[in-house]
């Protein structure tokens, strides 16, 4: 009987075959250790348990795409098939893909607790409370060491520095973090401090975002009376928070510039308010001047003395009235600008603040210089009024020398003397008082030179 005899290359050709293919593919699960990189790119392996280790190998062309960065000590999962490589008779792993130990295992646990909460409703729209529009108090629920509170920080100090920030420190992953956090949502609603309330950290794996996918924390967001911003990892990561949670953030810097305003719409509303407060100062010294020539006109039509004196009475009143309106919003415009200041001294650097103080100064001295030209000129006016009408006065002509001779009885001015008969009594009234006298002669023809 012949003898089959292999040579070793024979046999480990032999052996390689019949493991690829009883081995096309296959997942296997331990810790990483012997890692080595050479030049080439490839990456050489070993993965153990507490009883054996296979060697594995993952070529350049495998690595793109690994959903976890090896070294030493990981446990992962990873798939490839069995193989062996036939100048040492050392059979091998030949590995195509790597992923995290559990991952599978938790993406299951996140699906079935997501449908869960669902169907309970936390999720549902009408259950989620509206942000206000602008938050003063923000309590941020984080890691006092992590990227985020510092990003959170930065953008509400640029977006909004009036705001108020309390951090709840709160470690973000490992067994201690799903319970810090319900504790920390819990003192936050029992403060009742804040406005809103920010839950974030920065990004990470499925099991450094855990965390945030228990249930516990589910049910605390959703129980929370203040509003809820979940800002977890970057924008691809989803958690269970971002679906309770009564807003989602991509990250935990757009959370801080979803929960407070940009000083700079403030800014441009206060110039607005300024420019809508000269236009009314304008309107009304209009709408005053217009009076002030209305009454002009009424003063001109009427001769009197007794009218004229009744007109610069009103004239003075309303002059006194124009004045203390205008002092009114002067000084109702100067309490609201300081009141603007005051804002705008937190909002804005000081050296904005004092260039539009000395424009709004400028433009109050125009104001001030053109209120002063409209009240001299009407008071010019008025004042060639009253000549015009002294001019016209009877009194006039009585200080030339002239009289009025009325009867005394009756006050009716002699103009004629047949008006007149022997011991009619008569009053006679010159510039500066009256004389009472009787008639004893009448001579009705005679012109008296």
């Amino acid at each position: 009987m012949q003898k089959n005899i292999f040579t070793p290359s024979q046999l480990n050709r032999l052996v390689k075959n019949e493991l690829e293919m009883s081995f096309p593919s296959i997942w296997i699960e331990g810790e990483i250790s012997n890692l080595s990189q050479p030049g080439s790119g490839h990456l050489y392996f070993s993965l153990k348990d507490n009883k054996a280790q296979i060697n594995c190998a993952l070529f350049k062309g495998n690595r793109t795409g690994l959903a976890v960065k090896p070294e030493n000590g990981l446990l992962v999962r990873v798939r490839g098939k069995i193989s062996l490589y036939e100048p040492r008779g050392n059979y091998q792993l030949i590995a195509n893909r790597m992923e995290p130990a559990g991952a599978g295992e938790l993406q299951q646990r996140f699906e079935e607790l997501k449908k869960q909460l669902a169907h309970e409703g936390l999720f549902a729209t009408e259950s989620k409370q509206a942000l206000a529009d602008n938050n003063h108090n923000i309590a941020v629920i984080s890691s006092a060491s992590g990227a985020a509170i510092r990003d959170i920080i930065t953008i509400l100090g640029r977006r909004w520095p009036l705001a108020n920030v309390r951090l709840y420190p709160v470690p973000v992953q490992g067994n201690e973090a799903a319970p810090a956090i319900v504790s920390a949502l819990q003192a936050a609603n029992q403060h009742s401090w804040a406005d809103v309330i920010i839950l974030g950290r920065g990004g990470g794996s499925l099991e450094d975002l855990w965390a945030f996918n228990e249930e516990s924390v589910a049910r605390a967001v959703f129980a929370s009376n203040i509003p809820v911003v979940s800002a977890v990892g970057h924008e691809i990561d989803t958690v269970i928070s971002d679906f309770v949670a009564d807003l989602r953030a991509a990250t935990p810097s757009a959370a801080a510039e979803l929960v407070v305003p940009d000083q700079r719409l403030y800014q441009t509303r206060l110039r607005e308010h300024l420019r809508n407060l000269s236009n009314i100062l304008e309107s009304s010294l209009r709408t005053r001047s217009q009076q002030l020539d209305h009454l002009e006109q009424r003063l001109f039509s009427r001769h009197p003395e007794k009218q004229l004196s009744q007109q610069q009475q009103q004239l003075s009143s309303l002059q006194k009235r124009i004045v203390k309106a205008i002092t009114r919003c002067r000084r109702d415009a100067q309490i609201q600008l300081k009141q603007w200041q005051q804002r705008l001294a937190q909002l804005d650097p000081a050296e904005k603040i004092s260039d539009k103080l000395s424009i709004l100064k400028i433009h109050q001295q125009r104001l001030q210089r053109s209120m002063q030209l409209q009240l001299d000129t009407q008071q010019n006016l008025l004042n060639a009024s009253a000549r015009t009408l002294h001019a016209l006065s009877p009194l006039t002509t009585l200080d030339r020398g002239y009289s009025i001779t009325r009867e005394s009885h009756t006050g009716k001015v002699i103009v004629r003397a047949e008006q007149l008969a022997q011991g009619d009594s008569v009053t006679s009234t010159f510039a500066n008082g009256e004389v009472k006298s009787t008639v004893t002669e009448v001579n009705a023809h005679k012109a008296v030179s």
